[in-house]
């Protein structure tokens, strides 16, 4: 049984303070931006606040157990209701909320973190398993035998230390199909990202005796803000050669991807066809494009190697939420490219 706080909470200051400094840091790091997520989450929090302070003695966030989260569904369960809110995606969605905020209210002042969510979580297989592949289908992605040969031909776009006549044939728009992909593969852009790109994008640093360029800015749209994301080193040198090429065949505009020398942008078609071909050439299975596999190959990349989904997800330009589909991937071992 756990002990009572020797002075209590000021009712419900503390539950509304925590949801606060929770968001107040979502906010602030970028990984919530949406007026309208916002707004659904502090809906859900109210609720399970209002529910909270009504019970008797009154649930603090210290002495949540998951008796009390299997009430709280319980009595959702008798209210009437026209929308998703008593669906098992909607709970996990909740239950998950309430699992972000109180880590987060642990980590603020320093104290053991109250996993009582997320051990609700895994003992409601029907809420656990809401965002399985039946509801939202796996992402396709590259093998990793298949991501290095995709690397060794689109980096064989770059001369070697020495080799003059490597690529001596190969044309500027060739070059510039090869470096799209290798930003889509390497730094997780979407094609329409790759057509908005300006020259003042990418920002390098010295690697070894040579500059490189190590993330890329990418601008805002109706759908995402700006980011930036980083770059992966082989589609660095990639991409420092494209810049090297581009200046010395003095194609005009800031486009960093135009579509012609006089600097016009690059049409949403030409770009697809263009990539499409890239990945064929590759001897890839382009069907339907191939660009957003890429961006799901990357997008696993970092997560298998350590990287933070709320970090991952800002990369992108999308919501953590959205993130579940690369989770359910990297359930089972796999190999890090």
């Amino acid at each position: 049984m756990s002990s009572l706080p020797l002075f209590p909470e000021p009712s419900g200051e503390s539950h509304q303070a925590a949801f606060d400094r929770w968001l107040a840091a979502q906010q602030e790091n970028g990984a919530l931006r949406q007026p309208s997520s916002i707004a659904v989450y502090r809906d859900m929090w109210g609720s399970f606040t209002a529910w909270c302070l009504g019970q008797s003695p009154a649930v603090t966030l210290a002495s949540l157990d998951t008796g009390d989260l299997s009430a709280f569904q319980q009595a959702r369960f008798g209210m009437k209701s026209d929308d998703l809110s008593l669906s098992p995606r909607y709970a996990l969605r909740l239950l998950r909320l309430i699992d972000r905020v109180l880590r987060h209210h642990a980590e603020t002042h320093g104290t053991p973190a109250n996993g009582a969510a997320s051990e609700w979580i895994a003992t409601q297989p029907e809420v656990r398993y809401a965002d399985s592949a039946r509801a939202d289908p796996l992402p396709e992605f590259l093998s990793v035998s298949e991501a290095r040969h995709l690397i060794t031909f689109l980096s064989s776009a770059r001369p070697r230390p020495g080799d003059r006549h490597g690529q001596a044939a190969l044309s500027w728009q060739a070059l510039r199909n090869r470096v799209a992909v290798a930003l889509q593969l390497g730094a997780g852009l979407t094609p329409g990202d790759v057509r908005v790109l300006r020259l003042d994008a990418p920002t390098s640093q010295i690697a070894g005796r040579r500059e490189r360029p190590w993330k890329v800015a990418v601008p805002g749209n109706g759908n995402s803000p700006a980011r930036e994301a980083p770059i992966a080193p082989w589609a660095g040198e990639l991409l420092q050669h494209w810049l090297k090429v581009r200046a010395e065949t003095t194609i005009a505009g800031d486009f960093l991807f135009p579509a012609t020398r006089t600097g016009k942008p690059w049409s949403k078609e030409a770009q697809y066809v263009a990539a499409k071909q890239v990945l064929e050439d590759a001897g890839i299975d382009a069907a339907g494009g191939g660009s957003f596999l890429l961006r799901h190959t990357f997008a696993l990349r970092q997560l298998r190697r350590g990287a933070k989904l709320d970090q991952v997800a800002r990369w992108l330009g999308i919501e953590p939420e959205a993130m579940g589909k690369y989770q359910r991937v990297l359930t089972g071992p796999a190999e890090v490219i």
